[in-house]
């Protein structure tokens, strides 16, 4: 390991796949109770990392491969990265390819700090729009739903029951970077409810039994809708709560979509209605 500088920043050289540093990475991305564990979120990727710098968060360790950002990455944008990040690795290009989760890495992955929001410090607009997710399992879903509620407008999610890691590289790839600005916050269902009732805020509950199908449904004053699993919709607690039900029309035989498809669905008929976006 060598020491240099880049635009004042000391940047340390990692060429060994056996360093400490490039196994300790290597061990994280692959396991996710040991990333929930340290509190430590990886961002495999450019675009990904410069969307969670531009929406405030710091990067704690940030590596990157020259041969891989000569075939696909300009040098300003990389300085940028370099001088935002309280600590920098060049790395070779077989110490790059050791730990990237991605196929064809483009030469950067940088490590955060775990964030965790909490309801009450959530602030809403009038009239917000919030995606309410029960137990969604798939990463690629998740990070689909995300990058669908940022695209759209979607003033908060929340998740009920979570099954899957929010930051998984499968789910940060996903959502292209959006989770980092897009507002999450895990609660359980009770919580979610006494928060809805609380802010006056409607309460709409995808089923496959609603008489009511979403045109039917004025979203100009907004309202938290809430999805279940593609397998089993949603759960006792949601169904007996009060809310008004509604369904997504569909032929006969059919009885269910991909949830990252419904709620992109529902979505944009709430944006068409309220004309928020251009």
């Amino acid at each position: 390991m060598t020491k240099k500088n880049i635009i004042k920043k000391e940047v340390l050289e990692i060429s060994s796949l056996s360093n400490p540093k490039i196994k300790n990475i290597a061990r994280l991305i692959k396991n996710g109770s040991e990333r929930q564990e340290s509190q430590t979120i990886i961002v495999d990727g450019l675009r990904e990392t410069a969307e969670a710098v531009r929406a405030g968060w710091k990067i704690k360790e940030f590596f990157y491969c020259r041969d891989f950002l000569k075939k696909n990455i300009n040098t300003k944008e990389i300085e940028e990265l370099i001088s935002s990040s309280e600590e920098v690795y060049e790395l070779s290009e077989k110490a790059f390819e050791k730990f990237s989760y991605k196929k064809n890495p483009d030469g950067c992955l940088a490590v955060f700090s775990y964030r965790e929001n909490s309801l009450k410090n959530i602030k809403l607009k009038k009239g917000p729009i919030i995606l309410v997710l029960e137990s969604v399992e798939k990463p690629g879903n998740l990070g689909g739903i995300i990058r669908t509620a940022y695209a759209g407008g979607v003033d908060l999610i929340i998740l009920n029951d979570q099954k899957t890691d929010l930051y998984s590289p499968n789910v940060i790839r996903s959502s292209t970077g959006f989770i980092f600005s897009m507002p999450i916050v895990l609660a359980d269902i009770s919580e979610t409810i006494k928060y809805l009732n609380d802010k006056k805020i409607d309460i709409l509950a995808t089923s496959i039994l609603a008489v009511d199908n979403h045109f039917q449904v004025d979203f100009k004053k907004g309202g938290a809708i809430v999805f279940g699993t593609e397998a089993h919709g949603l759960s006792d607690k949601w169904l007996k709560a009060k809310a008004k039900k509604i369904r997504i029309p569909m032929i006969a035989g059919v009885d269910s979509l991909n949830v990252s498809v419904s709620v992109g669905i529902i979505v944009y008929e709430a944006i068409r209605q309220r004309k928020i976006l251009k």
